[in-house]
């Protein structure tokens, strides 16, 4: 006999949450209003960074300081205080200003497993995300919500805006390359918030357990999705800016080639570069940087390229940059040294054999028209907020 889950999906809102360029976004963790209730009296895990925050406090103090039981810390790629270069296996331990255990949730173990749980009344999410399909806040997002079914914990998401939310591009992952930089069937740039991507992974059934889990989504007020946010915290340590968080989408391929993209620089995200002075004019050495790049590509070598910051608008996702760079190489294989690397980025093989082939940005992009248009029906149903015309 098959069983049956009534699931439970509650949508905080309050006034002004429909939007207003005119007035000051306020997150989902700045209403506490809307959680403190839900969670008083009860021992509670956290997946948080340093991103977090209330204000001027993060979100452990703030709930500490209100008499929250906060049980354990639950930590995503950069760990906890964000200071973590990509890539960096993050480790177990304990919280030094709190005592709070830390679970790290980037490393062998990227779920949340039963005995984490199990002493736990609820979880709350509160991460900063760009919007962007392989940056893996979300793919943890997808782990917790999976954990959240399997265990019947509820799960309380406090929003935030998403600097990349005006616009969807990109091809849409295709199930054989699934991986932590790609969990779910949506594009490159997806348009959604982190509450409206749960609610999507959740009620669409994307994750792996027999049944969907309790799900709070805590709004952001007067967020409307073509209304642009700056970051008031940088989100990991090599996207510091608003621009670098605009360029990671189209940028961020390059990390399966010889071109550097500026890590172990002031500026990363914002140049592009190789060994190679026939690449351009402007030059750049990476150099080890603690927290934010640890042995970078060309470390110590001299780079020439091309200098992104002086742009008067950045771009919305663009495949022209890597277009340019291919056709510099006479050698694919000079460029191109991790092919597997980007397929798992781009959620499919199609994109690379077009490039290869020679098809123009724009062909490319004709031939997402349709799976596009797929993901927008699904991605109607979860929106939280105005949507960009």
């Amino acid at each position: 006999m098959k069983k049956i889950i009534i699931l439970l999906v509650l949508v905080y809102f309050a006034a002004g949450c429909s939007g207003g360029d005119d007035k000051e976004i306020i997150t989902g963790a700045e209403k506490p209003q809307n959680y403190l209730p839900l969670i008083r009296g009860k021992s509670v895990g956290l997946v948080v960074n340093h991103t977090s925050m209330v204000g001027e406090t993060h979100l452990v103090d703030f709930l500490l300081d209100n008499e929250i039981e906060v049980k354990k810390v639950f930590a995503p790629e950069h760990g906890f205080r964000g200071d973590a270069s990509a890539g960096e296996v993050i480790k177990d331990g304990v919280d030094t200003k709190t005592g709070i255990p830390v679970i790290s949730l980037y490393g062998e173990n990227k779920k949340p497993q039963p005995a984490h749980l199990e002493d736990l009344n609820a979880l709350i999410f509160d991460i900063q995300d760009v919007g962007c399909r392989f940056y893996t806040y979300i793919s943890t997002l997808h782990y917790v919500i999976e954990a959240c079914a399997e265990n019947g914990k509820p799960l309380i998401v406090l929003d935030r805006p998403n600097p990349n939310g005006d616009y969807i591009a990109g091809p849409v992952l295709k199930p054989e390359f699934e991986s932590f930089v790609g969990m779910d069937p949506i594009p490159v740039v997806h348009g959604c918030t982190v509450g409206e991507l749960a609610m999507m992974i959740n009620n669409e059934h994307w994750h792996q357990a027999p049944y969907a889990c309790e799900l709070i989504v805590v709004t952001a007020d007067n967020y409307t999705h073509s209304r642009e946010y700056s970051l008031p915290v940088k989100p990991s340590p090599n996207l510091p800016n608003d621009l670098a968080v605009r360029l990671y989408p189209s940028l961020c391929f390059f990390e399966a080639t010889s071109v550097s993209v500026g890590r172990g620089t002031d500026f990363p995200f914002q140049v592009l570069g190789a060994p190679n002075p026939e690449l351009g004019d402007f030059n750049f050495t990476p150099e080890d940087k603690p927290g934010a790049a640890i042995n970078p590509l060309h470390e110590g070598e001299v780079c020439y390229g091309m200098d992104l910051r002086n742009l008067k608008e950045a771009p919305k996702f663009t495949l022209n940059y890597f277009l340019e760079f291919y056709g510099m190489y006479d050698k694919e294989e000079d460029f191109l040294t991790r092919e597997r690397w980007f397929n798992l980025l781009a959620g499919t093989d199609e994109l690379i054999e077009q490039i290869r082939e020679g098809v123009s940005e724009e062909e490319i992009f004709a031939g997402w028209v349709t799976e596009l248009e797929e993901y927008k029906s699904v991605r109607k149903k979860y929106l939280l907020y105005p949507d960009f015309e």
